[in-house]
């Protein structure tokens, strides 16, 4: 029994031995690290190394601070504007009396003497027996159309300017970049909910989308326009797309409305607006370069026609017939003829109705000197044209 009880005594002496190393050691290590810090710290300084905290890297608390200035910077955009879109109301002739037909947007941009303008879409005024504005307030007010633009859809309106108390600050499409903060201000579903804004980026610049004018399941022209994924709903065409100084920078014209498509709207950029506008307050209409024939797109004719009697080259198949010629306008003094078909101008190819007006709108004006590429009976010919104003 006693040698039993002497080896227990030995064992539990070992055990407590190698505990007390143990804490020994980890002690040892703590004051190691300890050293090791004061050495390297003492090394750092004796050689005058410094360790620079760069305030510029983006921290919790500095992305809550930019969220905070962003968030600053769209309410103050949205109040800067609220008060300078207004409700569009089309009201039509009916059996039944006079009936709401449709409603949009519009942005007041100018106050003169009694009168205050505003822009609003073609396809939100057209057909309109009568006009009325519905202000920020939900005062009403009887509108005069000044004139419309259905290429660009664009229209001006005016009304009086006593119940006015803001006008839009029109900014410039020039500098938008895709990815910046736009918001759309407008009256989506009618005036009831006047002043709506929603807020997304501008998702793509030098859009073009065709527009057919006619009916003819043809486009006439291509309007250009921004692409936005801020919603764009029914009601909301005419108002204003804003950027985070306050500029309208578009007017809100259009969404894409199939069930796949979610989120692209397009707005019709200020750079395009503005001197469509000025001509529509002005003049009532905008003065472009004219010719004085109607014309026909050469790829919706049958090859066997185009060959048979237009006698047209087998590597023609582009171009645009002309179809009829006004008399006394530039096409008839130039001496053109029907079924010429031009496939040039000033040397640039036209491959269809739409591109020859984009030539003429964009690179010409009035009083100008063309030089038309025709083909006749089968012949190319040239033709010096001078464009008057329609």
């Amino acid at each position: 029994m006693k040698g039993a009880t002497g080896s227990m005594i030995d064992e539990e002496k070992e055990k407590q031995a190698k505990r007390r190393y143990r804490r020994s050691g980890l002690a040892f290590s703590v004051l190691g690290a300890i050293i090791a810090v004061f050495i390297i710290t003492t090394v750092f300084q004796w050689k005058g190394i410094t360790i620079n905290v760069d305030t510029n890297e983006p921290t919790a608390q500095a992305d809550e601070l930019h969220l905070g200035k962003n968030q600053e910077d769209v309410t103050q955009a949205i109040e800067e504007n609220s008060d300078a879109v207004v409700g569009v109301s089309n009201l039509q002739q009916t059996a039944q009396g006079l009936q709401k037909a449709s409603s949009g947007s519009g942005v007041i941009y100018k106050k003169d003497g009694g009168s205050a303008f505003i822009v609003t879409n073609n396809h939100v005024v057209k057909n309109a027996s009568e006009l009325e504005v519905v202000l920020s307030n939900g005062e009403k007010a009887k509108a005069e159309l000044k004139g419309t633009d259905p290429l660009t859809d664009l229209a001006v309106i005016q009304i009086d300017s006593d119940k006015v108390k803001k006008v839009a600050k029109l900014g410039s499409a020039e500098d938008v970049e895709v990815g910046q903060t736009a918001i759309a201000i407008g009256n989506p579903l009618g005036t009831d909910f006047a002043g709506s804004a929603t807020k997304g980026i501008v998702s793509g610049l030098n859009r073009n989308i065709p527009v057919d004018i006619n009916g003819d399941q043809q486009p006439d022209w291509q309007t250009e326009v921004i692409q936005t994924d801020a919603a764009i709903n029914p009601g909301n065409s005419g108002g204003a797309l804003v950027n985070l100084e306050g500029e309208v920078i578009g007017i809100n014209s259009m969404k894409i409305a199939q069930e796949e498509v979610e989120g692209i709207g397009f707005a019709i950029p200020m750079d395009v607006v503005k001197p469509v506008i000025d001509d529509l307050e002005t003049e009532g209409k905008v003065t472009r370069p004219y010719m004085g024939i109607s014309l026909q797109d050469l790829s919706q004719v049958p090859g066997t026609v185009l060959q048979q009697q237009l006698n047209l080259p087998s590597d023609v198949s582009k171009g645009v017939i002309v179809a009829g010629i006004e008399q006394g306008s530039p096409a008839s003094d130039a001496n053109l003829k029907k079924y010429d078909v031009i496939t040039a101008i000033d040397g640039k190819k036209i491959d269809s109705l739409m591109s020859l007006r984009q030539y003429l709108y964009s690179k010409t004006e009035k009083g100008d000197q063309v030089e038309l590429t025709v083909y006749r009976d089968g012949k190319q010919m040239k033709a010096e044209l001078e464009l008057s104003s329609q």
